[in-house]
């Protein structure tokens, strides 16, 4: 296709009243629970996976043509390789590397002591105070996109907010993408189901940055699951072909339900994960040394009456902080966690999950966060009043992680003591005339008022309060400025894309 000119940038980053909203730079010790001989009995159990047991390859001949021409062991589908091989190959990888946004100052770094929020992620249903739960559309779709625009405590956002199932299978990845890069100017993801969607993708990330910025940077990335228990299939072989070749990033997700795709244990499970992801790391560098990656982990336990998953639990809890150790070791950027639950509506259960799902994410210090907000019920439903209500949580997390406690002079207060005697009050010294403005972290959806003022607001709990914040926001949006140039070609693009391809529901 025709490549045109990049169009100088409009560089504004408070339009319509939006503040920028970069990635989190970590101040915050990392929370290792393993020690040293630990880890190496985990990293043991890794590299045992890769030489002897083996990962499957399969339904892409050219993936394992590749891997026997680089000089594995190839039985069948199943490949299998010296370790330290495959860890030099993942030491390829950037530890830290940048995604680029439209906005250059929505630009996020990912990896080292950075963390990324973005929101959930595959949702085929949505749900609000007003319309209950319903399928996804392309309006829904737009909404979320423009929600997740406007929250400055969400750096990225993500693909599939929720699936637009109004539109072809087919077809509707281009109209997701056509509102991710216009609805706003955040970085996002591409798609991945199958090789030419995710060219699509490609096509239209070079379309808004260039060929040249495009060559040399990381704009887009595809987020991709292993197909767990210890298979890759052309899925992720496909989308690595696709976006690794060209720069661009690769998230490679093992989910796991530990006693289903995973041993019943969660360090068999943390260890299967590690090995499946480590393998495809390796592959995409011997597709391109140097492109992007980021490892994964998505472990969860389960009922073991129903089969269903569960979250918040201690299991994935302690798999999120042990993850975040080994891929520190091996210098590879992390994804896991997010604000899970499997609670269908915004209550107490999905409070309590997603608050010690997402704590422990945060402190085991996820580089990437997809499912930051917005998850409800195991990932099947978006919630709209949840992605604001977990918006709204992670700023306290942002405070706690790039802040910790400041010990500075003007922090200690000792001019405050002078002025207030024993007995008295600091609410009007000046030490607190000159901080009280950003002494704490005030949640806009907390209401911490007394119970009269409450009742007389409406006795509103904290879902009313999100669906009237929802559509404050909503009424409030305008869309960040974009080139004509840049909108007419990818509106031209999506057009004959859509005249190319019949329509699929499946």
């Amino acid at each position: 296709m025709a490549r045109r000119a990049r169009a100088s940038r409009n560089r504004d980053t408070t339009h319509a009243g939006v503040p920028a909203s970069p990635h989190i730079g970590r101040t915050l010790p990392f929370f290792e629970v393993l020690d040293e001989a630990q880890i190496e009995k985990l990293e043991g159990q890794v590299d045992w996976i890769i030489q002897d047991v083996g990962i499957a390859f399969r339904d892409d001949p050219e993936a394992l043509e590749l891997w026997r021409r680089e000089g594995a062991n190839i039985d069948g589908d199943i490949v299998r390789a010296p370790a330290d091989w495959i860890r030099s190959l993942c030491a390829k990888a950037p530890s830290v590397f940048t995604q680029h946004a439209r906005n250059p100052d929505r630009s996020v770094t990912i990896g080292g002591t950075n963390q990324v929020f973005a929101p959930i992620y595959g949702a085929p249903f949505v749900r609000d105070l007003e319309g209950g739960r319903r399928y996804g559309d392309m309006d829904a779709f737009r909404d979320l996109v423009r929600l997740t625009y406007l929250h400055p405590n969400l750096h990225h956002g993500g693909f599939v907010t929720c699936e637009p199932c109004d539109v072809p299978v087919s077809k509707r990845h281009l109209d997701m993408l056509y509102a991710h890069m216009t609805l706003s100017d955040k970085p996002h993801l591409g798609a991945i189901t199958e090789m030419s969607r995710a060219q699509d993708s490609v096509d239209m990330a070079e379309i808004v940055f260039g060929e040249e910025v495009m060559e040399q940077n990381c704009v887009i990335m595809g987020n991709v699951n292993t197909n767990s228990p210890l298979l890759v299939d052309k899925v992720v072989t496909e989308a690595a072909r696709v976006y690794s070749t060209r720069g661009q990033g690769l998230v490679v997700v093992p989910f796991i339900l530990s006693g289903a795709m995973g041993p019943v244990s969660t360090a068999a499970s943390v260890a299967q994960a590690m090995a499946e992801a480590m393998m495809v790391c390796a592959y995409v560098q011997l597709l391109r040394p140097g492109a992007p990656f980021v490892l994964g982990n998505f472990l969860s336990s389960m009922s073991l009456k129903s089969g269903a998953p569960t979250f918040g639990m201690p299991e994935p809890v302690i798999s999120n902080y042990a993850i975040g150790q080994l891929a520190r070791r091996a210098g590879l950027p992390l994804r896991c966690g997010g604000s899970l639950t499997a609670s269908k509506i915004e209550d107490a259960q999905a409070a309590y999950e997603s608050a010690d799902s997402m704590h422990s994410t945060m402190l085991a210090g996820a580089n990437f966060v997809l499912h930051a907000a917005g998850w409800l019920e195991g990932g099947l439903c978006t919630g709209f009043e949840k992605l604001i209500m977990d918006a709204d949580r992670l700023g306290s997390y942002q405070k706690v992680l790039s802040q910790g406690l400041d010990v500075s002079d003007d922090a200690l207060a000792r001019d405050a003591y002078g002025e207030v005697v024993p007995g008295g009050h600091f609410l009007g010294c000046a030490h607190t005339m000159r901080n009280y403005q950003t002494a704490f972290y005030e949640p806009k959806l907390s209401d911490s008022e007394n119970v009269e003022s409450w009742e007389d607001a409406g006795s509103q709990d904290m879902r009313a309060r999100a669906n009237a914040r929802v559509k404050q926001m909503l009424a409030e949006y305008q869309a960040p400025p974009i080139e004509d140039i840049t909108r007419e070609a990818l509106e031209e693009f999506v057009a004959k894309r859509k005249e190319e391809l019949p329509d699929a529901w499946y």
